[in-house]
Parts: C-alpha cells; sequence; structure tokens
C-alpha cells in the first residue's frame, strides 16, 4: 500500500479565530498529522478548536512581545520570517495565504500548492497598515513596490494556485501572471436552523479591525436609530464603542452556537467590507437572514440581489443606510420574495464543508 506524501501546511498568523482559520482546520480535517508553520501563534484562542491536535511552529516573529496583538508592525521582516523556515523534509507544501505563507522556501522536487485568500493587500490594493484602504493615495504604491516586486518573484516557488473567490482568482493572475483554480471556503450550514419570525434587530459579525469598516455601520444606524448587535473582538473596539449610540449593542467574542442563535433571528446582517469571500455573509443567509452588503468583491458571488439580500453601491455610511431603509420597505411588503428564510437557506447549500474539503483535497494532491 502506498505511503501517503509528508504534507506541510503554512499560514500567515495564528491569533485569534476567522474565516480564514475556519478554512484552515476544514482543510486540515484530511490530513491529521500536518503540523503547522505560522509567523506568530496564540495557543489559547485555539485550545478548544482541532487546531490544538497538530503541531503548530511559529516563526522568530513570535518572540516578540507585541506581535500577537500588533503584528503588521512586523511587515518588514515577514518576508525574511517566512522564508527562515526550513521544510526541505516535506513532499508536498500547502500554503494558505493573504500576505506572504505562499513565499515559503522550496526545493526542487517539492509540490507547493497555494490557496489564496487574497494577494497581499498592502502590496496590491493600497492598504496602509491600520487596514484602512486610500485608493488614491500616492506614496503608498512608492512604499511597497519592494514588497510587490518580492511577492512576484516568489510567486514562481508556487506549483499550483486556488483562490477563496472569481474575484480574488482574477487578483491573482493580475499580481502574479498565473491563473487560480477557484475552490470557495467552507461553510458549517449545518449550525443553523432559520426562524421564519425574525427579530427586530440587526447583526454584524466581525473582527474589529479597520478595513472591516464596522465605523459605516455605526454611523449609519446611529442615523436610523434602528437596533443594532455587534458580534466580536478586536483591536478597534474601545474606538467604535465611543461612536455608537444607545441603540447598538456591543456583544464581543461569542461562541459558534450563540452567532448562529442571532444569525437564526435576526432582521438582517450588515457588511461593509470590501470581502475576498465572506463566509460570516453566507453563514447568514445559511440562517435565513437576509444580507445588506457593500456591492464588491466575493460578496457579488454570494448574494443574490434582491432575493437574498441588497447591496449598497457606496462605502459610505450614508449609502448603506438608504439601502437599510429599503430592506425595511421589503420587510413591510409580505409577498416580498426578499423575505422568505426557507429559500434565503436554500441558495447557500453548494458552498457546504464537505463540497470543500472534497476539493482543497484534490487540489492539494494535483488531482
Amino acid at each position: 500500500m502506498p505511503v501517503a506524501p509528508s504534507v506541510a501546511f503554512v499560514v500567515d498568523a495564528l491569533t485569534l479565530i476567522g474565516g480564514a482559520e475556519k478554512v484552515l482546520m476544514a482543510a486540515l480535517a484530511p490530513f491529521p498529522d500536518a503540523p503547522v508553520y505560522c509567523l506568530v501563534y496564540k495557543p489559547q484562542a485555539f485550545a478548544h478548536t482541532p487546531l490544538a491536535r497538530h503541531t503548530i511552529i511559529p516563526s522568530y516573529l513570535n518572540r516578540f512581545p507585541w506581535a500577537h496583538t500588533h503584528y503588521r508592525t512586523c511587515l518588514p521582516l515577514m518576508p525574511h520570517a517566512i522564508e527562515h523556515f526550513d521544510l526541505s523534509r516535506f513532499e508536498r507544501i500547502v500554503s494558505l495565504s493573504y500576505a506572504v505563507a505562499h513565499g515559503v522556501k522550496t526545493r526542487t522536487g517539492q509540490v507547493h500548492a497555494a490557496y489564496m485568500h487574497t494577494p497581499m493587500r498592502y502590496a496590491w490594493r493600497n492598504y496602509e497598515l491600520n487596514g484602512r484602504q486610500q485608493p488614491g493615495h500616492r506614496l503608498l504604491p512608492l512604499l511597497f513596490a519592494p514588497f510587490r516586486r518580492w511577492d512576484r518573484a516568489v510567486s514562481t516557488r508556487v506549483n499550483h494556485f486556488a483562490a477563496v473567490s472569481r474575484w480574488i482568482g482574477q487578483a491573482v493572475e493580475t499580481a502574479y501572471r498565473r491563473p487560480a483554480r477557484v475552490i470557495y471556503p467552507p461553510v458549517e450550514l449545518e449550525r443553523f436552523s432559520p426562524h421564519n419570525e425574525r427579530s427586530d434587530f440587526y447583526v454584524t459579525v466581525s473582527r474589529l479591525v479597520a478595513h472591516k469598516r464596522v465605523d459605516l455601520i455605526i454611523e449609519a444606524f446611529n442615523r436610523l436609530k434602528l437596533p443594532l448587535v455587534i458580534v466580536g473582538s478586536g483591536p478597534e473596539r474601545a474606538r467604535l464603542e465611543k461612536l455608537a449610540r444607545a441603540n447598538i449593542r456591543f456583544a464581543g467574542y461569542q461562541t459558534e452556537e450563540a452567532v448562529a442563535g442571532y444569525l437564526n433571528k435576526a432582521r438582517g446582517y450588515i457588511c461593509a467590507a470590501e470581502e475576498d469571500f465572506g463566509i460570516s455573509l453566507v453563514e447568514a443567509q445559511a440562517a435565513g437572514c437576509p444580507v445588506i452588503a457593500y456591492g464588491s468583491g466575493g460578496a457579488l458571488e454570494t448574494v443574490m440581489e434582491g432575493q437574498t439580500g441588497l447591496f449598497f453601491r457606496q462605502q459610505t455610511s450614508s449609502s448603506l443606510a438608504e439601502t437599510i431603509t429599503q430592506v425595511e420597505a421589503h420587510i413591510q411588503n409580505s409577498r416580498s420574495p426578499f423575505l422568505k428564510p426557507e429559500q434565503i437557506a436554500a441558495s447557500v447549500q453548494h458552498f457546504s464543508q464537505g463540497r470543500f474539503v472534497a476539493e482543497i483535497t484534490q487540489f492539494i494532491r494535483n488531482e
């Protein structure tokens, strides 16, 4: 019986559980003995997850006292740190990358499969280190030119690319001039049980970081005075709490069961970020919850406008507020197909975890 090739996984950072970490845990399921290499690792965040059963090897950046909370400040050292890993004993390398993970050094004969959440935002999409996008900024492209050169050069170490969405697949082709197979991330559909009777609150589930644009959501709900629950934690929480009025509640970190409870009952789900894919958007729809999302990026591939949600076209609080008002009008119309939880839930059944595991395993094995 042939021996399965040895496999190592490489990711950028493991400091809290979000969409990228859920993808990693699902991808690891067929490879229970595979170690995971990363720039920084916060073990307490994963103590009760499948990841705790794997050997985790962090880089030297993990010794910096601020790395777990402000690892973006280590950006100048990230290429060196990721290239410092010795993975020569493995036959296959699997990187899941949104920054530098795909830049690991490989040897002749190894197969490197890179699953791209996105090419590095700072290098290719004019993001500042705080996570805020600056499309018209003139200095950022100059500042990050060395990263773009490094990023494009190390892409030649990858044998096969895959991407989380068609939108990111196009970004991979632009950045690296390489095609990428689209493998949509996994969603635990069985966690959700849509309620036909919805509550009066809206909800967003997000890391509280700048590029998620939760500030726009708060501004819109301050204006509309509708109830909003914000689920999640992150470095932006203190600033965001100062912006919010009494109709907005911060629920902080919640268990998967509690998140499902919010989504099963919420009036609508809000997303103001330009998502690479947006697992939370699909989770909301799996719970029968209408989605109000910024009309760009991966959301365009998962939300059916007028049936499972509505898009706002400008990334501003006023554009978002106008779209929420339209949703409220739909709610008053009992004949609107937009409000059928069972139809919303049915629209996302093809994003199942089983489908992802089968596709990512075939990709890793190059089948």
